[in-house]
């Protein structure tokens, strides 16, 4: 079950401004991973559940995270069908991120008050989600679509709150063009929480990145 209401984690990505988005199969390499996350300020991150019984580390990460981390908001991404976005709410995600937009995944999520954020790459996908009661919509591949697409869907809606995801660097030029066209909170991925060329990751990094990050959204949202 959710920790958290979708109303807490809705204000949780707009205060803070960011959700780290990371995969792996190895259960005490996320741990470490979101606990660097975690020292660096973030508040939430995206399990993008792409491998193999994802649901079985998410689970364990669960536990892990309520108990040494209990501010840290889980979430699940990559989630393509309702049955998929009940499992890992049933193992305690407290959000559902999705690569297009599924009315079923809505309704499911719905049903439980568990806020959802589906891929939208279109003005009537986004009036849509927001129709089946989406707090947050993706903008998926936000590198394709860009500051400006968010500045143009923003001016007939202003009301729309938008989180791109891809095409996002932790640099202040980038994040500073996303923040002045409107955007909520950005979802971050390999480019924040980056292997190093031996293929391990250095913790300390991603702890240093994600507070710089933050550090450079909280500047822009003053």
């Amino acid at each position: 079950m959710a920790q958290f209401t979708r109303l807490e984690v809705a204000k949780v990505m707009k205060d803070t401004g960011m959700v780290p988005l990371f995969y792996h199969q190895d259960l005490e390499v996320s741990k470490k991973v979101i606990t660097a996350c975690y020292k660096g300020g973030a508040r939430l991150l995206e399990f993008t559940a792409r491998g193999d019984f994802a649901h079985e580390v998410f689970g364990e990460l669960v536990k892990y995270v309520t108990k040494e981390l209990p501010q840290m908001i889980m979430g699940v991404g990559s989630v393509t069908d309702a049955a998929s976005a009940s499992r890992f709410m049933a193992l305690g995600a407290n959000f559902i991120v999705t690569p297009v937009l599924r009315e079923d995944i809505a309704l499911v999520c719905n049903r439980r008050k568990v806020l959802w954020s589906p891929g939208c790459g279109s003005l009537t996908e986004i009036a849509r989600a927001e129709e089946l009661g989406c707090e947050i919509v993706k903008l998926f591949p936000g590198g394709i679509y860009g500051p400006e697409f968010v500045k143009a869907v923003r001016g007939p809606q202003p009301w729309t709150s938008i989180m791109p995801t891809g095409g996002v660097a932790p640099t202040k030029e980038n994040l500073e063009g996303w923040f002045k066209a409107g955007v909520t909170c950005v979802g971050m991925g390999s480019k924040l929480i980056a292997k190093e060329t031996n293929g391990t990751f250095d913790y300390d990094k991603i702890q240093d990145k994600t507070k710089e990050a933050l550090d450079i959204i909280k500047g822009l949202k003053i």
